[in-house]
């Protein structure tokens, strides 16, 4: 499934004025863009295993989940949404999109009520993606029975996705980098499946 999200500006036109948004319409904005890359079966493995994002958080009510929400936590991705992201060439997209939404902090937004943006989020996503993932991590967690693997495992693609960041002059560096999180992410049988059709399926879209 492929998804526009970029609050009524076309593409063509998203670099070229400054658009107006509310808090509220960027944070439906990107929870609708994680949802529909399928967050929910990647978290709930994840909190299932022990690697809640939001633990200790005082939004956060058992039973209810997350009470206020807010652009920062919207904005933050773990390192499997970082994945899925990266794996689709929309993480910087996804950056740089946040980059420009004012008053993030931790766990909190100082954020105005209404503020303005140049570029826009235009992301194609697929659920079936973080369905396939979620699958993988599930298997995983089943054969790997030590505390903590699911957490430590979303970290260390985490680090790696970010470390792209601060080596983009540095081919060997990157090239290393890159073939880390190949081998991080060699488990995930299933996501690199969904990944081929989802390619071929944008491929044959456009």
């Amino acid at each position: 499934m492929s998804t526009l999200i970029n609050g009524g500006q076309s593409k063509s036109d998203s670099n070229s004025q400054l658009t107006p948004m509310s808090r509220q319409s960027v944070i439906e904005l990107g929870v609708e863009a994680l949802n529909e890359a399928g967050s929910e079966s990647i978290c709930k493995v994840c909190i299932k295993y022990g690697g809640s994002c939001c633990i200790g958080c005082r939004h956060l009510v058992n039973g209810l989940g997350c009470t206020t929400r807010n652009t920062s936590c919207t904005a933050w991705l773990c390192g499997y949404l970082k994945f899925v992201l990266y794996a689709t060439s929309q993480h910087e997209q996804w950056n740089e999109f946040w980059k420009q939404v004012p008053g993030q902090s931790y766990r909190e937004d100082d954020t105005p009520a209404y503020f303005t943006v140049e570029k826009s989020l235009d992301m194609r996503t697929s659920r079936k993606l973080g369905e396939a993932l979620g699958a993988d991590l599930q298997e995983l967690a089943t054969k790997h029975r030590e505390p903590g693997y699911i957490p430590m495992l979303r970290d260390k693609i985490d680090y790696n996705i970010d470390r792209l960041n601060h080596c983009k002059h540095d081919p060997r560096r990157r090239a290393r980098t890159e073939k880390n999180i190949r081998t991080l992410s060699s488990p995930f049988h299933r996501f690199h499946n969904a990944l081929q059709e989802y390619h071929q399926r944008i491929g044959e879209s456009e």
